[in-house]
């Protein structure tokens, strides 16, 4: 997630890039004034661990929280990053059989802190629904969904996120961390360096990733496959884009808003009260990838599909039927966002269309506000993990804390054209016993689970159904903030891993 997505319908400068705060233009990438050679941080501190609680399952679980670094080294052995991390040990005697799962959030300059405090975590702090506020108590209180009853969990927060930070000047940050190539090159290495300084080689092996992170997850799994060889077990990809090039609306491809159709139509039939499952997302799902896409290519040449157009989108978009014959049906996320409560003066998110906030510039001609949940959840979850490390954790660091970067966001490389499919396809390929569960909730528009389901259904039976699932719950891009979804979601994770019979 990142907010750039809330501009172009998918989702500050600090210690996290190894240099001070400074204001930003929008319009183009920070230029910073860094020294050449040498960039002079205060060092960090030593891992820092604390003793605590959880209870899951009529379980009382007693771990070990700790918060570290792990350094990125170029060819010559220079220390060139410092990357943080977070992780939940079971405490007890454990055989090599317990599994180890690494997880990452998106953007690409998100923190890893959505999974950890929101999703996955032994201890939850509430955000992304209706109601909740950047100004909430940061209060963490036991997560009843967390997976640490059946593996061990380390959160990982990528150059420029969280405290983690580079250590040269930012043309060579740029080149080194912030591509996807790059990415995912220094992303697996810190993965078996956390094993090995960790002793945990023998484990199982998961690797979880969140909206961007869904993109990374398949990405890392067949690197460290098949370049480092430390392979996987298995893949858990949440809320995920997995190829960026599906979201480029041209005039002669109708796979855009052919994606985001069942979302929109799922927001819908919450809104009236109806039960999401997969038997009442059929009709639109069949709908936008048969007759909607004939039609769509059909174009003004024939006034017939495109009074087809018009009567259907209508139907499953709720919008206005005059606005959606103007579009000629194509219906962008933005617009449908910013008309769905237009007359109540209302805007929706883009992680959720049915979470609205108040319009504060409800004449404006095109949206002019943020995201109701991207502005409401930043803060919390910054102070919230700012606290537990430092205060719980006495890990004392001096910096400032990056749970949504736009630093690296603006700076990223070529994101337009990333896409994992092909890593997906190969690491399944390559190991037949590896299994991949893609969980998204119906109403995203930020990452459209339709268009997860496209991809899978044109995997080779060996990868796709049978060891691909899609899991789908109520709930948009943060569906783990539901309970009831968030329940659902642990218990197809139990099965992936093997937890439950």
């Amino acid at each position: 997630m990142h907010r750039r997505m809330v501009l172009t319908a998918a989702l500050a400068a600090g210690v996290g890039v190894a240099v001070p705060a400074f204001a930003q233009d929008k319009a183009d990438p920070p230029k910073l004034d860094l020294p050449k050679d040498k960039i002079d941080l205060p060092p960090f501190p030593a891992d820092a661990s604390v003793k605590q609680v959880t209870r899951v399952a009529g379980k009382t679980l007693n771990y070990t929280a700790t918060v570290g670094v792990i350094p990125v080294r170029d060819e010559k052995g220079k220390k060139i990053a410092e990357v943080v991390f977070t992780s939940y040990i079971l405490d007890g005697a454990k055989g090599p059989g317990r599994p180890i799962t690494f997880a990452f959030n998106g953007g690409p300059g998100a923190a890893s802190v959505y999974l950890n405090l929101g999703a996955i975590g032994p201890k939850r702090l509430q955000f992304g629904a209706q109601g909740d506020s950047p100004s909430d108590p940061p209060n963490l209180v036991d997560n009843a969904a967390t997976w640490l009853d059946f593996t061990d969990l380390v959160f990982i927060d990528p150059v420029g996120t969280g405290f983690s930070r580079s250590l040269v000047p930012m043309d060579e940050t740029k080149k080194r961390f912030f591509g996807v190539k790059e990415d995912i090159a220094y992303l697996s290495r810190v993965v078996y360096d956390w094993l090995l300084k960790n002793q945990r080689m023998a484990s199982p092996k998961y690797v979880v990733g969140e909206s961007y992170g869904g993109l990374r997850a398949p990405a890392i799994g067949h690197y460290l496959q098949r370049e480092i060889g430390v392979a996987p077990a298995g893949m858990v990809m949440v809320s995920p884009v997995i190829d960026y090039r599906a979201r480029g609306h041209t005039d002669l491809s109708p796979l855009s808003y052919m994606i985001t159709l069942p979302s929109m139509a799922a927001a819908r039939y919450e809104r009236e009260g109806k039960p999401l499952s997969p038997e009442t997302l059929a009709e639109v799902e069949a709908y936008a990838r048969g007759e909607f896409v004939t039609d769509m290519l059909k174009g003004q040449s024939d006034p017939a599909a495109v009074n087809r157009i018009v009567e259907r989108v209508t139907r499953y978009t709720g919008l206005d039927p005059a606005l959606v014959r103007r579009m000629g049906g194509r219906i962008d996320t933005q617009t449908f966002l910013r008309e769905l409560y237009r007359d109540q003066g209302r805007i929706a998110s883009i992680y959720d269309a049915n979470v609205t906030a108040y319009d504060p510039f409800p004449w404006a001609q095109n949206r002019r506000a943020g995201d109701p949940i991207l502005d409401s959840i930043v803060a919390s979850t910054t102070t919230a993990m700012v606290d537990f490390t430092t205060r719980i954790v006495g890990w004392k660091v001096d910096g400032r804390y990056e749970a949504l970067s736009d630093t690296v966001n603006d700076n990223w490389a070529n994101r337009s054209q990333a896409e994992s499919v092909e890593d997906l396809r190969q690491a399944l390929a390559a190991d037949p016993k590896l299994k991949v569960l893609i969980a998204h909730g119906y109403g995203d528009l930020s990452c459209p689970f339709f268009a997860s389901r496209l991809i899978i259904d044109q995997m080779a039976p060996e990868a796709g159904a049978n060891r691909t699932k899609l899991a789908l719950y109520p709930g948009g891009h943060m569906f783990y903030s539901r309970p009831g979804s968030q329940a659902a979601f642990r218990g197809d994770v139990m099965r992936l891993y093997g937890a439950v019979g």
